[in-house]
């Protein structure tokens, strides 16, 4: 891989790592955010069941999305970590140790394995 091309995929990533954390920094204000600010009730708690079950979901999918987000910032931030400390081995399958394609780099700059041992891996997991 060149300079060009490594260069590119350091922007992706850093690109990448700053949407994951202004996303997450959403999730924080809407976390940090009480009840009674969502429909101006002086009360945080909510009068009838139904709402209070509706209340819970939304909270439990914000966590999700927020958990989801943090994984991706964890992968993005190894990738990063592996660009900067060991530059050789960033693109590089770290099962087989091929070369991982820039295409799929471009589409994927955190990707740790090349297409067949990915492919490899979710076959495994399947079972």
């Amino acid at each position: 891989m060149n300079k060009k091309q490594m260069s590119h995929l350091e922007k992706r990533l850093l690109e990448e790592r700053a949407r994951v954390m202004k996303e997450l920094g959403h999730y924080d204000e809407s976390f940090s955010a009480t009840l009674q600010g969502a429909d101006g009730d002086l009360s945080s708690y909510s009068f009838h069941m139904a709402d209070q079950g509706t209340d819970a979901m939304e909270r439990e999918k914000q966590f999700l999305f927020a958990s989801q987000e943090g994984r991706y910032l964890w992968h993005v931030n190894e990738a990063l970590r592996r660009l900067y400390l060991t530059p050789e081995k960033y693109g590089k399958c770290q099962d087989c140790g091929d070369e991982i394609g820039f295409e799929r780099l471009d589409a994927l700059p955190h990707a740790r394995l090349c297409i067949k041992c990915k492919a490899k891996e979710e076959d495994g997991e399947r079972r």
